[in-house]
This record gives structure tokens, C-alpha cells and sequence, in this order.
């Protein structure tokens, strides 16, 4: 519509939040007592800055002179106002009489608009359409929240963190934002008994309502407000973590976690290799996009895609760990969280419906807590796992491809008593269906573990594996794929290092389809 109010698109990718946005929405936190998260609030922000813009263009036409209106009567030398010509402004310089037999008097205004021009308008008529058409006003409104948050939440909630984070009268848990003047006074014996209650449950997190039962809080509290400042209380004691899904606030204490859920397994733990990603074909980025290794970038991944599935082959680390890889494309299964780095929540047996407590530490992109359900599904590594969302917020399902106990010939890693290794081909008890090039039969993991701690350099293990590899097999080639399963037996490898050293270095000749065989010459 013509001359309805509109902001230019500018205006919110550069717009700045100001003292006094923030003191707004102080105001709408105190009316609401409800804690609201930056993106609720960046609703009201946008809201009201459209409210107040509004309202300066308003008064800001207001100034500019009389709104002009065919049945009035006008003077050289007012101001005017035109709605039907978006608002242009404009001065009169002269008045005559209109003639035309077909309308009663009326005035005829030369007026010289605000760009110099010169146009004429009917004044003195009783009947015009303009008389009785409703004025375009500031209110008739091309502008709205939603789209503006559509376009631009990501850019404006930035912003607002930053000015919250800066003021200190409003406090944050888990997300959500309220003002410290209406916290409620939380005492160091209240706290003591919330950390004995957490201790009853032996582990197993509990939301602020289990623990305001048992602490005795003045009646007649706002529940919301005592659960926020218990809330407060908790996050502000080193003895208590926050460790429930984005949405959902759960305590548990820190010395009750699992030990491997504060510090990395052993067995993931990763020393940084030097590599050059630009050397990775396109097939190997292919591929390595499918091993869903917690340590490959996200960078190719699309943030758009919906994923309710996915089929992990499990390499040995992760299956020595008891943990899963959360990958690029896992992570759109797992439950995230607002703040926190370590995530309670359940796994469901697909199956058996048997539910599994477990975690998620974001910081380092892995789960844990499967190492029971592990080995009572006999699993080895380059056994298939199935994950996908689950029924209910804050649960995952994960399912092994059982097959009925068989033996079948698959790789098996034998070690030395000097700590040597070799790869045979044997018959092995299969209870789960497997990846055929990741497949490795482990006899016993411990005996592993003098293997894993010997100190060679990348290269050199890199050779070892591949020259162990190429005698179990009559064609002397290793694929890409099986030389990353095999060396994540001795040393934490993600496949982006061990690539760019395929491609890089000549003793190891691609034969294609990512296939390799040694160089002995260059060897």
C-alpha cells in the first residue's frame, strides 16, 4: 500500500541495542515473571523498536504540516502533508477559484512540493472520495516480526546476548534470561540439602522442582520464580553441573559423574596430526563424510538437512570406550544443549526397549555409557549401528543389525608377546551384521593396549598397518577405508590426516577406487 510505514532492511542488520532497549525489556521480564530465552525476547525487541519507530514517523509527519484533505480550506503559505502521496510534503504558493459548471465553488492550490515541483489540488469539496477514504497511517503496517526474525534473529540475538551478558541485572540458566532483583534468596544450608538429595539418587540428575520439595523455601513463592532461583543458586555452586537437554534443566553432582563423561577415554583421545585438507580428492571427502568420525569438520555438511537416521560402523576405539561418535550428522540426533557441555539422556534399545542412562559430552563429540550394552551384543570392530530419533524429547533409539550367532571368515588381529601384530583371516563367531571393509576381529582388547602404547611416529605406523594389511590380502591392495579401521586399532586417527597422507605420498599408489598398494621401489 502506498505510504504505509516500512524500515528499510538496513536498519536490522545494523541495528544496535541501546540502554534503553534493555531497560524495556527489564520492564517486560517484571510483567511477565516469566524467564525468557534471547529468542523470546528478541521477538518483544523487534516488536517494540517497530512500536517506536512507528510512532517517530508519526510525529514526525505531525510536524511537517496539516494533512491535506479536499474539503478543507487552505491559505497561501501552509504546510501540508499528502497521505495518498506517501507522505510528501509541500507548501502553498497560491490560490484561485476552480471553475467547472458540474461542482460547486471550489479552490484550485498551486503547490511547490519538497523536491521544488509544482502541482495543483482541489481545495473547498464537499465530495471527494479522498474525504471519506481512511487515511494512510504510520499503523497501516508493511513491517512484521516475523519476517524481520526470519531474516534476521540470528544477527539481532547475537546482540542482545552481548548487551545481557554486559548488564547485570538480568541472570541467565540454561537459556533463559529474568531479572536478579526477583531472585529469592537462596541459603548456603538449602544448598546442602539439594546436594544431599542429589546424592540419594546416586548419580540420576533431578529438576529443580524434585529439590524445592526438600528445601523448604517460604510458602506462597511464584513457582516459576523459586525454581529459577534455585536454578541460579545451583549453577553458581562448583559442587552441582547443569546437564539437561536444550529446554529442560537438570542437576546432577560433579562428583557423581562418570569419570570418562569429565575427561576423554583413554582410548578417543587424539594427538593432533599436521594435514592439509585441500589434499583430500573428492572421493575421499566422500568418503570420509560416511565414516561419521567425531573428529572430521562440519563444514560440508548442510545445517538444513533433516536427519532421522543413520547406520554407525563402529571402529574400535569407540567400541574399547563403550562410547558412539557423534558426528556432523549424529549430532542432529542427539539432544544439544543451551550452555551446558555435558548432556544426560536416555538410549532406548530399538529392541528390547531396554533404556540405557547416557551421556552426550558435546565438547568433545562423543556419547557414552554403552559399554555394557556393548558386550552384551558381542559386538566387534566394524559391527553396524543403527540410531535414530527417539518417541520422546531427550531420547535417542539404538538398534544392532542382530543376525543369528555364526562363524564367519573375517579379519582378526593377532599380537605378540613382543608386541608385533599380524592380520589373518579366521573363522570368528558373528552375532551382528557388519561393514566388510571395517570388519577387524579382536580376540582380546587388552592385549591391545602395549601395542597402542608404543610411540611411533604417523608415517611409520601408517606403513606398519599397510604392509600387515596387504599379506591378508592376494591382490596386495588395501582400500582407504580398511586402512582407517586398521589403524585406529593402535593409534586414534580420524580418516581426514590419514587421507592426505594417502594422497600425498608416493610409496602409496592409488590403483583406484580408492584402493592402495605399497611402492616398493620408492619404499
Amino acid at each position: 500500500m502506498a505510504g504505509a510505514f516500512k524500515l528499510p532492511n538496513e536498519y536490522w542488520s545494523s541495528v544496535q541495542v541501546t540502554p534503553q532497549d534493555v531497560e524495556n525489556l527489564h520492564t517486560f521480564l517484571f510483567e511477565r515473571e516469566t524467564p525468557l530465552t534471547t529468542g523470546d525476547l528478541a521477538s518483544e525487541f523487534v516488536e517494540a523498536r517497530i512500536r517506536a519507530e512507528r510512532k517517530a514517523a508519526e510525529s514526525s509527519r505531525k510536524a511537517a504540516g496539516k494533512t491535506f484533505l479536499p474539503k478543507e480550506t487552505y491559505a497561501v503559505g501552509d504546510e501540508l502533508v499528502f497521505p495518498a502521496l506517501e507522505w510528501k510534503r509541500g507548501k502553498v504558493t497560491a490560490v484561485r477559484a476552480g471553475m467547472n459548471p458540474s461542482v460547486s465553488e471550489f479552490d484550485v492550490l498551486t503547490v511547490e512540493m519538497e523536491d521544488s515541483s509544482e502541482r495543483m489540488f482541489a481545495a473547498r469539496l464537499e465530495t471527494h472520495l479522498l474525504n471519506d477514504a481512511p487515511l494512510v497511517t504510520p499503523e497501516s503496517d508493511e513491517v512484521s516480526s516475523a519476517l524481520i526474525l526470519r531474516e534476521h534473529a540470528e544477527t539481532i540475538e547475537k546482540k542482545l546476548e552481548s548487551a545481557f551478558n554486559a548488564d547485570e541485572g538480568l541472570v541467565k540458566i540454561a537459556g533463559r534470561w529474568f531479572p536478579r532483583a526477583l531472585l529469592i534468596d537462596i541459603n548456603q544450608g538449602q544448598l546442602n540439602l539439594a546436594e544431599a538429595v542429589l546424592d540419594m539418587s546416586g548419580g540420576e540428575p533431578l529438576q529443580a522442582d524434585a529439590l524445592i520439595k526438600e528445601i523448604e523455601l517460604p510458602t506462597g513463592v511464584n513457582p516459576k520464580l523459586a525454581e529459577f532461583s534455585l536454578n541460579y543458586a545451583l549453577q553458581d555452586d562448583d559442587r552441582f553441573d547443569e546437564v539437561g537437554p536444550a529446554g529442560q534443566v537438570l542437576w546432577c553432582l560433579r562428583r557423581l559423574e562418570p569419570d570418562f563423561v569429565r575427561e576423554i577415554p583413554p582410548p578417543l583421545r587424539y594427538i593432533e596430526i599436521e594435514h592439509d585438507r585441500d589434499q583430500l580428492t573428492p572421493a575421499m571427502k566422500n568418503l570420509e563424510s560416511q565414516l561419521d568420525d567425531e573428529l572430521t569438520p562440519s563444514e560440508d555438511l548442510d545445517p538444513r538437512e533433516e536427519i532421522s537416521s543413520i547406520t554407525i560402523s563402529l571402529i574400535y576405539p569407540h567400541l574399547r570406550a563403550g562410547t558412539l561418535p557423534m558426528s556432523p550428522r549424529a549430532r542432529k540426533l542427539f539432544p544439544t544443549a543451551y550452555e551446558t557441555q555435558r548432556v544426560r539422556f536416555t538410549l532406548v534399545d530399538g529392541k528390547t526397549k531396554q533404556r540405557i542412562p547416557a551421556w552426550v559430552v558435546l565438547k568433545h563429540g562423543y556419547v557414552f555409557g554403552l559399554r555394557e550394552w556393548y558386550k552384551a551384543h558381542s559386538l566387534i570392530p566394524g559391527s553396524l549401528v543403527q540410531l535414530r530419533k527417539g518417541e520422546q524429547p531427550g531420547e535417542v533409539i539404538v538398534e544392532v543389525k542382530s543376525q543369528r550367532s555364526s562363524k564367519d571368515w573375517v579379519r582378526t588381529v593377532m599380537v605378540g608377546t613382543d608386541g608385533g601384530f599380524i592380520f589373518a583371516m579366521l573363522k570368528q563367531p558373528i552375532t551382528a551384521e557388519f561393514n566388510d571393509r571395517m570388519v577387524i576381529h579382536v580376540p582380546d582388547f587388552k592385549t591391545l593396549d602395549p601395542v597402542w602404547e608404543k610411540k611411533r611416529s604417523f608415517e611409520d605406523l601408517v606403513l606398519l598397518v599397510m604392509r600387515e594389511l596387504t599379506k591378508s590380502n592376494p591382490q596386495g591392495h588395501v582400500h582407504a577405508q580398511e586402512l582407517y579401521a586398521a589403524v585406529n586399532l593402535v593409534r586414534r586417527v580420524p580418516p581426514a590426516p590419514l587421507f592426505a597422507l594417502l594422497a600425498t605420498n608416493p610409496v602409496f599408489k592409488h590403483v583406484g577406487d580408492l584402493h592402495f598398494r605399497l611402492d616398493m621401489e620408492v619404499e
